[in-house]
C-alpha cells in the first residue's frame, strides 16, 4: 500500500517513514507563509491562504498518486500530527475515489514508536576485531547463512573510521537513521531470538547509535576476530589505496590530534612517495591501539570478549567459525 507523507519537503527530509513517498501539500515557503498567517491572523486566514496555494494543484496531487499507487485503491497518508494537512488530502484522495487511511498521530506518533524500539531489551551477538579484519564482510557472509544481521555502517553509508566516508553515499540524517534503524529492529525482533551486528563506537561519521541501544551492545557478548597485522593490512590496502592522494591526506588530517604530529607527517610523507602500505601501516598501528582501548572499555572485558584466532580474513569461513563458537555459549 502506497504510503504518502504530505509535510513539506525539508520535513520529509530530515527523516520520514523509510517507505513513504513525498508528496508536499504545501513546499517550504507556502508552509512558512501558512504558519505565519496562523500567528498573525489566525486561522481562518491562515485556512483560506492555504486553500489559496491547494486549489490549483488538486489535479497534480491526485495524479502523482495515480501514478504511483500501482493501480491500488488503497493508500496511507500522514502528516506532522495527523491534523489539516493530512486531513485534507485524505479527503481529496477519497473524492478521487481512493480508500485513505491516515495515520493517528502523524509522523510524530511515528517518531515516538521509533524512540521506544531503542529502549527494548535485544539479544545482540557483536563481532569484534581490530581494524581491517573484514567484519563487515564476515556480517554480510553470516546473513547468507539465514543469520540475523544490522549492519549499522551499512545503514550509516559510512565506515566508521575517518576514512569511512570515501565511496560512500551521503549520510542520512540522525533522524532517518534513527528511523529505518528502528524498523529493522522491530522486523527481527518478531521473527528472531537475536541479531548479529559489529562492534561500533557510538558515532558513525555524523550520527549516533541510540544511546540505549549502544549501552546494551556493551554488555553483550563480543566475538573477536584477532587476525593477524600483515592480513589486515594487506585487506585495508586492498579497499582504501584505491582512492585519491589529496582524499586519504585529507582523512589523515582528521585525526592528526590523536595520531600525534610525527606519525601524521610519516604517514603523509609514506603517500607522497607513492608507498601506501608503509603508509597504513603507520595508520593501523594507531586504530589497533584504539580500538583494543575501547574493547576493554566496557564491564567485565575479561567475560564479555572471546577471542577467536583466525589465519585470514575469509569472510564465509570465518562466518561459519563465529557461529560454531556462538553455538557453544
Amino acid at each position: 500500500m502506497l504510503l504518502i507523507d504530505v509535510r513539506s519537503p525539508s520535513e520529509f527530509q530530515q527523516g520520514h517513514a523509510p517507505e513513504a513517498v513525498s508528496l508536499p501539500l504545501f513546499d517550504d515557503a507556502e508552509r512558512h507563509a501558512v504558519g505565519l498567517c496562523y500567528a498573525e491572523q489566525g486561522q481562518d486566514a491562515a485556512v483560506r491562504l492555504g486553500l489559496s496555494f491547494v486549489g490549483p494543484k488538486m489535479h497534480s496531487l491526485v495524479a502523482f498518486v495515480d501514478e504511483h499507487c500501482g493501480g491500488a485503491r488503497e493508500v496511507q497518508v500522514y502528516c506532522w500530527r495527523g491534523g489539516m494537512r493530512s486531513g485534507s488530502v485524505a479527503w481529496l484522495l477519497g473524492t478521487a475515489g481512493y480508500g485513505v487511511n491516515r495515520w493517528e498521530g502523524g509522523y510524530k506518533a511515528y517518531r515516538n514508536w521509533v524512540l521506544a524500539q531503542f529502549t527494548l531489551e535485544y539479544h545482540f551477538k557483536v563481532i569484534g576485531g581490530y581494524t581491517g579484519s573484514g567484519k563487515t564482510e564476515t556480517l554480510h557472509a553470516l546473513q547468507a547463512l539465514k543469520e540475523p544481521i544490522i549492519d549499522l555502517e551499512g545503514l550509516a553509508h559510512h565506515k566508521g573510521s575517518a576514512f569511512g566516508n570515501l565511496g560512500q553515499p551521503i549520510q542520512p540524517s540522525q533522524e532517518q537513521f534513527e528511523n529505518i534503524l528502528a524498523q529493522l529492529l522491530f522486523k527481527i525482533h518478531t521473527e528472531h531470538a537475536y541479531v548479529w551486528v559489529e562492534d561500533e563506537s557510538r558515532r558513525i561519521g555524523l550520527v549516533n547509535i541510540p544511546a540505549p541501544l549502544f549501552e546494551q551492545m556493551r554488555k553483550s557478548k563480543l566475538y573477536f576476530l584477532d587476525i593477524p597485522f600483515a592480513e589486515r593490512l594487506q585487506f585495508i590496502v586492498s579497499g582504501y589505496g584505491k582512492f585519491e592522494k589529496d582524499k586519504l591526506m585529507t582523512a589523515i588530517l582528521r585525526i592528526k590530534k590523536r595520531l600525534g604530529g610525527l606519525e601524521t607527517k610519516t604517514a603523509i610523507n609514506f603517500l607522497i612517495e607513492d608507498d601506501v602500505v608503509s603508509s597504513f601501516s603507520v595508520l593501523l598501528t594507531y586504530y589497533d591501539k584504539l580500538y583494543l582501548k575501547g574493547a576493554n572499555n566496557r564491564e567485565n572485558p575479561e567475560l564479555l570478549i572471546q577471542k577467536i584466532e583466525v589465519a585470514d580474513i575469509d569472510p564465509s569461513a570465518n562466518a561459519a567459525t563465529l557461529l560454531a563458537c556462538a553455538s557453544l555459549q
